[in-house]
């Protein structure tokens, strides 16, 4: 059951970075950035909740599981992840769109950039979390 949900949240984080709600969003010539901006700021709350979601149920099934250490290490790590964009990064980046938001200009940073790594480095503490996870089942 982990294994489905670790690819779940993988293909979510993939379809959602890569492929879906930035670089579609931007490339609307009608769009304004600041209805843009909104827009980002609820779609990434509501995709936040969802992670946190699988996060939990994650957690759970990984506590009750036999996985090895390292693929408990990988689940924190991908968990501490969540954590700092939840209760940091997220936050910062929607402070900085409603500045935009109300026509202000906000102070450069590359905070955006962060949430970026930060996928990118969840998207491959799953995969690499669910070949081992594949690979132990196999040799058990």
């Amino acid at each position: 059951m982990y294994i489905l949900l670790f690819y779940v949240l993988f293909g979510l984080v993939c379809y959602w970075l890569f492929l879906f709600e930035a670089p579609v969003k931007f490339t609307a010539p009608s769009l304004t950035l600041p209805v843009a901006l909104d827009v980002g700021r609820h779609v990434f709350q509501a995709f936040n909740k969802v992670e946190i979601i699988f996060g939990t149920l994650l957690l759970v099934l990984v506590i009750r599981s036999q996985l090895t250490m390292l693929n408990k290490l990988l689940f924190a790590f991908v968990s501490a992840l969540l954590v700092l964009e939840s209760v940091w990064l997220l936050p910062v980046l929607d402070q900085r769109a409603l500045i935009i938001i109300a026509g202000g200009i906000p102070e450069k940073e590359s905070l955006h950039s962060w949430y970026i790594l930060f996928d990118a480095f969840k998207v491959i503490a799953l995969i690499t979390l669910g070949v081992n996870t594949i690979k132990q089942l196999k040799a058990a």
